[in-house]
């Protein structure tokens, strides 16, 4: 019995040491940019945010806050703007109203991708600037058809509040203003974080 007891406790402590030397040895054979790798507790809460902002852009005169930096000669007289490539800095706010609450910027580019249709590729960071959201960000990557009544593009990230950002965000066209190219979006966001 003490042989058996003895033997296990040998193969116990055998498959530990076995067991650190293999990870010691794969870490010493040049994964030397892995900095460190370990499991995720699942005690942390995951949370779900639903947040409606509205996003003001203005692409004309001295207060516009969205400017085209570049678009490829060829295309200048495009219906679709294929080719377009904007900046932005545009505020978000509580309402659709100019004068509702200041909550944050969507600061980030917009590239016309459609060639026979308006759509855009946006790369959009909303930066909060208000509140409990204040200094926290959403980041978008997605495609934005203008002309479809709700876009969804995805959420792929965030700071702050919102660490490990996942979800969605679904758009609608609340105002267009043609003449001074104004616009207001309603924004639908759909978060999960920790």
């Amino acid at each position: 019995m003490a042989t058996f007891m003895f033997s296990s406790l040998f193969l116990l402590l055998f498959l530990c040491c076995a067991t650190n030397s293999t990870l010691i040895t794969s870490s010493e054979q040049g994964n030397d940019y892995l900095i460190s790798s370990h499991i995720v507790s699942h005690a942390a809460v995951e949370k779900q945010s639903h947040l409606r902002f509205y996003w003001h852009e203005t692409d004309y005169g001295p207060n516009r806050t969205t400017v085209i930096v570049a678009q490829a000669p060829e295309f200048k007289k495009s219906l679709s703007l294929f080719s377009e490539v904007r900046v932005s800095d545009d505020p978000l706010r509580t309402g659709p109203d100019k004068n509702s609450n200041l909550v944050g910027k969507a600061q980030g580019i917009l590239v016309a991708a459609g060639l026979y249709k308006t759509e855009f590729l946006v790369t959009m960071n909303f930066v909060f600037t208000d509140g409990e959201c204040n200094g926290s960000t959403i980041a978008v990557l997605g495609h934005n058809d203008i002309l479809t009544t709700v876009r969804e593009m995805p959420i792929v990230g965030g700071s702050g509040l919102f660490r490990f950002a996942r979800g969605y965000m679904q758009l609608r066209t609340y105002l267009f203003e043609q003449k001074i190219d104004y616009a207001v979006l309603e924004c639908n966001v759909f978060v999960n974080h920790y």
